[in-house]
């Protein structure tokens, strides 16, 4: 689920997503999603995908808050917590580093399996070189 979340917050452009281990930290949870957004809009939109695509999967989300202000979306799913910020307040709360103990690893999109590119090759100008006149 955690995987499921990181990946549609990467969809839509969330930055700087870091997924936590929380099983031997915290009966709370087995992991936190945290990600940033670029604006209120952008945050609100993240927590709306998140929700819409987990809710079609069948996930129930227990609880959330923040909505409002949408400078941090708290969403609670039970075994996965995502957290979505603002920058600035990101790095005033700073979970990573809070819960620094926890093992953490950056979400990268898989990139796709690259095609053979084309190679073109040059073709060869036959005729008669143009020459400058003086």
């Amino acid at each position: 689920m955690a995987l499921a979340i990181a990946g549609v917050a990467s969809d839509k452009k969330a930055l700087d997503i870091i997924i936590v281990k929380m099983k031997k930290m915290s009966s709370v949870c087995d992991y936190f999603v945290i990600a940033s957004g670029t604006s209120t809009t952008h945050v609100r939109a993240l927590s709306d995908n998140i929700i819409k695509e987990l809710k079609s999967r069948g996930q129930t989300l227990w609880h959330s808050e923040g909505e409002r202000e949408a400078s941090w979306i708290l969403l609670d799913f039970g075994d996965v917590v995502c957290h979505l910020f603002l920058q600035d307040k990101r790095e005033f709360y700073n979970l990573e580093d809070l819960w620094r103990k926890a093992p953490q690893e950056r979400f990268e999109e898989p990139k796709p399996k690259s095609k053979k590119k084309l190679v073109r090759k040059k073709k060869r100008i036959t005729g008669k070189k143009k020459t400058k006149k003086r």
